[in-house]
């Protein structure tokens, strides 16, 4: 069984994050050091995926003071904010492991397992990675988007659980209109904590990953 050291980084600025990241992925590609989670909430930021890194999913009313990243990830532009739950998996893919579309819909399982804890019946659409609510209306609940480097995985998935959907009005998320986005808290009327999220995520990326995660400071691991 794998163990994944868990650093939950808190909230941290994008460009902190993503510099981690690829300290990381470089570190792991050489086995310096386990395979990582880290798990954290930006503050507002835009990405844009391999798909869009032009800017041409950005709409005009994007508003200047927001950060604006364009990253190795596949996919389009998303927005990042509070109230997001964000998981960066740094994980070596070894043989069978190396096929990403079963590693995405891993992925999907997971935070499909974590709306089920809640009373959501997450699904998926055909098409279209990440994590979708309704069959017949659909709503986007969680974004997906990878990057692989020597078979370390990094970038990966945003569950919105208390965010500011208007702020998805920015871009067109994934190539689809912003009002298409929902969380856990429009879904539920309730207040959800980001707290909630992680406690039920933790057991399910276990139980899908076939791993132990193990809570680790980020002091410990030399970057």
């Amino acid at each position: 069984m794998r163990e994944i050291a868990l650093l939950d980084l808190g909230r941290q600025e994008y460009a902190e994050t993503w510099a981690l990241q690829k300290s990381l992925v470089a570190q792991r590609a050489r086995g310096e050091v386990s395979d990582l989670l880290l798990l954290v909430e930006h503050p507002h930021v835009i990405t844009l995926g391999r798909k869009n890194s032009n800017s041409a999913s950005l709409l005009p009313q994007a508003s200047s003071n927001i950060p604006v990243f364009n990253v190795e990830r596949g996919g389009e532009a998303t927005y990042h904010g509070p109230g997001q739950l964000v998981g960066y998996p740094i994980l070596k893919l070894e043989d069978r492991e190396r096929d990403l579309h079963r590693y995405l819909r891993s992925l999907e399982e997971i935070l499909i397992k974590t709306l089920g804890d809640f009373g959501l019946a997450g699904i998926r659409k055909e098409g279209a990675t990440g994590v979708w609510i309704d069959q017949i209306n659909p709503r986007k609940i969680a974004s997906i988007g990878v990057a692989v480097k020597q078979w370390v995985t990094y970038h990966g998935f945003a569950l919105n659980v208390s965010t500011e959907l208007s702020y998805f009005r920015l871009i067109s998320p994934c190539g689809f209109d912003g009002s298409i986005m929902t969380s856990m808290e429009n879904e539920l009327q309730r207040e959800v904590s980001s707290d909630q999220a992680k406690e039920s995520l933790i057991p399910h990326i276990e139980s899908v990953l076939q791993a132990r995660i193990v809570p680790q400071r980020l002091a410990s691991i030399h970057v």
